[in-house]
Parts: C-alpha cells; sequence; structure tokens
C-alpha cells in the first residue's frame, strides 16, 4: 500500500511540474515566415506520359521471349527521373532510361516478357518509379501462350523425353 501511494504521488508531482512552459512560446516567428513563403510556391513536377500503356502481344508460343518498347515524353516543367521499375514476376523485365529527362523529350522502356513455364492467358505489369506526383505508374503487357509439346504430352499422362 506504501508503494502505491508513493508511486502516485512521484506521478502527480511530475505532470503538475514538467508542463509549466507554453510550447508555443518556443516558435520563432522568422520561421513562420520562412514556412509561409516556401509553402506559398508552386511546386513543379515531371509527368510520365505514355504513348500507350497497355501492349498485347498476342497468341505467343510457350518459351517464346517477346519484347516490346513503349515511348514516353516528360510533359512538366522540371526534369523527370526513373528511379526503378519492376515486373510483377521473373518473367517480366523491364530496362529503362537511367538518365534525367528534360521537360519536352522522350524516352524508352523496354519491357522483356518470357513465356517459359507460362501457358494460356497472360496479364503482367511493370511498376514504375519516378518524381512525377503521383510517384508510380504502371504498363500492362497480355499475350496468350500456346502450351508446347512437352506440356501438351505432360497433360495427357505421357512421360516427357528429357535429352
Amino acid at each position: 500500500m506504501k508503494k502505491l501511494i508513493l508511486c502516485l504521488l512521484v506521478m502527480s508531482s511530475m505532470t503538475f511540474t514538467s508542463c509549466k512552459k507554453d510550447a508555443s512560446e518556443k516558435v520563432k516567428a522568422e520561421n513562420v515566415e520562412n514556412a509561409t513563403e516556401r509553402d506559398a510556391k508552386e511546386v513543379v513536377y515531371p509527368t510520365l506520359d505514355f504513348d500507350k500503356k497497355t501492349h498485347d502481344f498476342g497468341t505467343i508460343d510457350e518459351g517464346d521471349v517477346v519484347e516490346h518498347t513503349f515511348t514516353f515524353t516528360n510533359n512538366g516543367k522540371a526534369p523527370l527521373v526513373i528511379t526503378n521499375a519492376r515486373g510483377s514476376c521473373g518473367c517480366t523485365v523491364p530496362s529503362y532510361t537511367k538518365e534525367p529527362i528534360a521537360p519536352s523529350e522522350s524516352g524508352e522502356m523496354l519491357v522483356k516478357f518470357n513465356s517459359r513455364g507460362k501457358r494460356n492467358q497472360q496479364n503482367k505489369s511493370v511498376t514504375i518509379t519516378a518524381n512525377t506526383e503521383k510517384g508510380k505508374e504502371t504498363l500492362q503487357i497480355k499475350a496468350f501462350v500456346n502450351p508446347s509439346a512437352n506440356a501438351k504430352n505432360a497433360k495427357a499422362g505421357s512421360p516427357i523425353q528429357v535429352k
């Protein structure tokens, strides 16, 4: 009981003595003015405008590696920097322009799709991280993959011949 009363006394004394100063007294008027000026300035972003964001490879055979080049333009007022581009799986590999893209300039993003081990309708995406206002953009690729002869034999229960 004595410990409980002692703890309560210590906690209440800390509460009453620690909150004597008003935090608003520590704010400098000069800092407030600087922050107001900074926030009033217009923020300028680049844009990542693609000619098209979706590409359909049509019907391909399992094992084919196909690629498509997406073209984009920076229609903003600041240099565009792409920091990352990532496929939704290991079969989709993007490569892109690493240098900053000046306003009104164009760049390219090559997307390769490896259909090995993929069958039927495939829908994949590429997520791009850049210094645009949204921060992320997405491209889509799709293809219908015809199964290979080995895949058809395996489905039918026939043994696959390994050389």
